[in-house]
């Protein structure tokens, strides 16, 4: 029984690599839209704030 529970040792470190590999190598969403629309607020709010001329 003990040369059983020696070799599920390895068995479920395998399987739980396995796992973690599949998890790792899924496929995320690619795009910088929401980050692309951000600075675009960003980018019209400081030419809004900094349209006067009284800054110099």
């Amino acid at each position: 029984m003990a040369a059983l529970a020696w070799l599920l040792i390895p068995f479920f470190a395998a399987v739980g690599a396995a796992v973690w590999g599949t998890w790792a190598a899924r496929h995320r969403a690619i795009g910088d839209g929401a980050e692309l629309a951000g600075y675009a607020r960003f980018r019209d709010a400081m030419e809004k704030a900094g349209s006067g001329s009284d800054l110099l």
